[in-house]
């Protein structure tokens, strides 16, 4: 299904799919920068359940026992290595930091995830000649 072009986007915990290999499951799994700095977790994949695939990695970073955190989208395209502990990727921690605010209430999808890729310098996945970073599939 799609909203203007764009494919409809959906948490991984809110859709009736899984990753397709459990050990490639990272939600949860500590996020670092290139330079070794702790950004925060993965506290969902955001995926498009008709292509099947993960499109970004909602990181939740900042504030004290969940007060104050911040959740920022990530493209998928920024993951460099996964380790059974951490997700490394490109951006560094300004970059994450800086990204769009995420409000659902208030913002369309569209032009949120058009502007987050804009802010990480990656093509949209929903342009063409697009190639998968190849990220795991969902099942």
């Amino acid at each position: 299904m799609t909203a203007g072009g764009t494919p409809i986007l959906t948490t991984l915990t809110d859709c009736d799919q899984t990753v397709a290999d459990a050990d490639e499951d990272v939600r949860g799994r500590k996020v670092t920068d290139a330079e070794g700095n702790d950004l925060g977790r993965v506290g969902d994949l955001i995926v498009d359940a008709d292509e099947r695939k993960v499109r970004f990695l909602l990181v939740e970073h900042g504030g004290f026992l969940g007060l104050g955190e911040k959740k920022s989208f990530v493209p998928v395209d920024a993951v460099v290595r996964i380790t059974d502990t951490q997700v490394h990727i490109a951006p560094s921690h300004e970059q994450v930091a800086e990204a769009p605010a995420y409000d659902p209430d208030l913002v369309d999808a569209n032009e949120y995830y058009a502007g987050v890729y804009r802010h990480y310098g990656y093509a949209p996945y929903w342009g063409a000649g697009y190639v998968y970073p190849g990220y795991p599939f969902i099942r």
